[in-house]
């Protein structure tokens, strides 16, 4: 009996061994690859000199540790632009350094701004939100679709309701490229794939209507129109919906998820993100939207005006509800903790990524340009020092780091119960309790689901590994790569476990 007893101790101190280790180890590696090093405090209500001495040492190492060659940051307090600097390179190959005029593609932010241009055509009377897009448009016909367009409203449009797709977000051309007139694009992609008015949508297409829409009912180029009527008004004077050899800084090149550079691209359209801004410009942009603090000669749109571009039209909108409350027009909608409402938006495209984020009703705000699609989890711990700083509290972006984080856990989750499974493994076949005998008729269900589970796993990360560009490569550019190896190791695992099986017992 206590040969027993004693030989039971031993393999439970054993099994308590190998659970120890295999966790110790398992979450040091993922410590190690993880990000967990990158968190740090900022003390909230520091000075504007305290928290700009603090950006200055965090910037440059979540640059580092994400691979984002350039950054330009503006910050706004009482609707003014306070703080304003570049990091980094504009063209890491060529040396050429970020700065604060550098123009750069912001993608999406273009919706914003193409609202305000669609919003001042409302206020002088010239379009209602509610009429369909079809009452103004006289020179472009929609192609056919087995849904009503003419119930396509403008406010629809702004609010990504109408029904209309994505569209091709690869459709990009160097500046020399025979590229497609607006028009063939919208004839090519403007299909609805859903009932108008019935969901949110977001549209690339819609916003693209809209602009088509300014031309047709103002008989000007778009570029022009918004050049006179929003963005010199504004002074966003190193801004422009027009790409030209005489930028100057010229714009960044561009860095995708691998690091590839990608050089300067247009798209056929220019309003749902087409625009050309300096960090400083679309801190101006930002400031114009916060009616309390912002005073002009040359007001573009009045105070209700914004309001309603403020106002949500969708709640949780589709995927973005997991960080964003709501959209608006033109605008995702947040609201913090404090109960105020806070406005955002953001773009990516090849190699380039943007965003801003503002509070109104207390004149603060931030915009953040950078030159790599590595940048979701730098903007989440940027804005999440932003906020605390500010007295906000969380913000919706917080979820990124906090979905991140998550994503590790389960990924060191997933070393632990590798490693135990391979110590296993390798001790079977050691002491020869498993044997090479793939054609075993023992256990053949079970290993027959291990080897098609591994064939599954195989196929997603082909499918994966193919495609040109993947939403939570994008989110998470670090784990999703140790996600990816962990599931490689699973699949070894797998089919190991199936071709040497456990003969204990069994074979004598």
């Amino acid at each position: 009996m206590i040969v027993k007893e004693g030989i039971l101790l031993n393999l439970t101190n054993k099994l308590w061994l190998r659970i120890s280790v295999t966790l110790i180890i398992s979450f040091l590696l993922v410590f190690l690859v993880s990000d967990v090093r990158a968190t740090t405090k900022v003390k909230k209500n520091a000075s504007l000199q305290e928290f700009s001495a603090y950006l200055d040492k965090r910037i440059p190492i979540l640059m580092e540790y994400y691979s984002v060659p350039g950054v330009a940051i503006s910050i706004i307090q009482k609707g003014e632009t306070t703080w304003s600097k570049a990091y980094g390179y504009a063209d890491f190959e060529q040396g050429r350094k970020m700065t604060t005029d550098t123009y750069c593609r912001v993608e999406s932010i273009s919706k914003s701004i193409t609202a305000w241009g669609v919003m001042k055509l409302v206020e002088q009377g010239k379009i209602d939100l509610d009429k369909p897009i079809k009452q103004y448009i006289k020179n472009w016909n929609f192609p056919e679709s087995k849904f009503p367009e003419e119930k396509v409203t403008v406010r629809q449009l702004l609010a990504n309701t109408s029904g209309m797709p994505l569209g091709d977000i690869f459709e990009r051309y160097s500046p020399n490229d025979n590229i497609p007139s607006l028009r063939e694009s919208l004839s090519k992609q403007a299909i609805l794939i859903q009932e108008p008015g019935a969901s949110f949508l977001y549209s690339n297409t819609g916003y693209n209507l809209l602009e088509l829409l300014i031309e047709e009912v103002t008989g000007r180029d778009f570029a022009e129109y918004m050049e006179e009527e929003v963005l010199l008004p504004l002074e966003m004077y190193e801004s422009s919906f027009t790409w030209s050899e005489e930028l100057q800084p010229e714009v960044p090149v561009g860095y995708d998820l691998k690091g590839k550079p990608i050089s300067v691209y247009i798209y056929p359209e220019k309003g749902s993100g087409g625009l050309f801004a300096s960090v400083d410009d679309i801190a101006s942009f930002v400031s114009a939207g916060m009616p309390d603090y912002y005073h002009s000669e040359q007001e573009v749109l009045t105070k209700e005006s914004i309001n309603i571009l403020y106002t949500p039209m969708v709640k949780k909108p589709g995927i973005y509800g997991l960080v964003f409350d709501s959209y608006g027009l033109g605008y995702y909608l947040d609201t913090l903790s404090n109960g105020k409402l806070s406005v955002v938006n953001g773009g990516q495209g090849g190699g380039v990524m943007s965003f801003f984020q503002a509070v109104p009703e207390t004149g603060d705000g931030i915009v953040i340009l950078t030159n790599s699609q590595r940048s979701w989890p730098f903007f989440g711990y940027i804005l999440n020092d932003w906020s605390k700083w500010s007295g906000f509290g969380s913000v919706g972006m917080n979820r990124i780091i906090w979905a991140q984080n998550a994503l590790w856990l389960l990924i060191g989750l997933l070393w632990a119960s590798l490693l135990w499974l391979i110590w296993g493994l390798v001790l079977g076949i050691f002491n020869r309790k498993r044997r090479f005998l793939p054609l075993w008729k023992e256990f053949r269900v079970l290993r027959l689901i291990q080897c098609t589970f591994a064939i599954i796993l195989v196929a997603i990360l082909l499918w994966c590994s193919r495609q040109e560009y993947l939403f939570i490569s994008s989110i998470f550019p670090i784990a999703y790569v140790w996600l990816g190896v962990s599931i490689l190791v699973i699949i070894v695992v797998l089919l190991l476990l199936a071709l040497f099986p456990s003969t204990l017992n069994k074979l004598q």
